[in-house]
């Protein structure tokens, strides 16, 4: 008989534990009565948990080896930190540990280097962000986060902005079952509208309208980069005069336009 086999860093998914509320309290109580096997058995009773975390971020590109093992340490935090005497179950209090330890990762690993200083900053603005969170019950705005921290509304915006993950433009971002929406169809390209296209005829139109010698002065100043002196020694004249009929062209070049 087979059986449905998926192995993350050398674990077998499919034979993890499940503990129950009062599995966890018995073994949290151990565990603060400094029984080692205790903690073991709690982390391995919560690797689904962890499991379930990564799979938002299977998308970006990263080992999924890697990610559980992140994973692991927040849950690990997360065990070493939790309070029995709050009223609240230790998947919610894990769940957000996980994940800030995913992120934190996939900043700190980020091919756009970003400074420590800024990182600081976006780091600090996250706490007071999950903090104001907290309290109020609502997202707060870049407005209280900044007055928390001291610092300038720009300063904030400009460090959360700094520390967002890079985005590949073959990303899905909509599937229906047939053709996917990536992200580089929804990005315009101003170099091929049709104005630019029909700007581009229009100018060719009116080089048409010019003497030979201007269409040459032209050419040489503005599609191959040379500049009036380079221009003057290589069709003989000086370079007051290529300045004036570069002048004169470009002027009925912009009547025709």
């Amino acid at each position: 008989m087979l059986v449905n086999k998926v192995e993350i860093c050398g674990v077998n998914t499919s034979k993890l534990p499940v503990l129950t509320g009062s599995q966890m309290r018995q073994l949290f109580e151990a565990m603060h009565n400094g029984d080692p096997s205790a903690r073991n058995r709690l982390i391995n009773g919560n690797l689904r948990l962890v499991l379930s975390v990564i799979q938002r971020f299977t998308n970006r590109g990263e080992y999924v080896d890697d990610l559980f093992q992140v994973g692991c340490i927040g849950l690990m935090k997360a065990i070493d930190n939790f309070d029995l005497s709050q009223n609240v179950k230790f998947s919610t209090y894990a769940v957000p540990m996980i994940i800030g330890e995913i992120r934190r990762y996939l900043r700190d690993n980020n091919p756009i280097r970003v400074s420590r200083s800024l990182r600081d900053v976006a780091y600090k603005a996250l706490q007071v962000r999950d903090s104001l969170v907290n309290k109020h019950s609502r997202e707060p705005s870049i407005n209280e986060i900044a007055g928390e921290l001291k610092l300038p509304r720009e300063e904030v915006v400009f460090a959360l902005d700094a520390i967002q993950e890079p985005i590949s433009l073959f990303e899905p971002i909509y599937h229906d079952g047939g053709d996917p929406i990536f992200v580089m169809d929804q990005i315009s390209d101003e170099k091929n509208h049709d104005q630019n296209w029909l700007q581009g005829i229009t100018i060719r139109d009116a080089l048409r309208r010019l003497s030979d010698r201007e269409k040459l002065i032209l050419t040489l100043r503005f599609y191959e980069g040379k500049t009036q002196m380079e221009v003057a020694d290589e069709i003989g004249i000086s370079q007051a005069q290529v300045s004036r009929l570069e002048k004169a062209a470009l002027n009925h070049m912009r009547k025709y336009l």
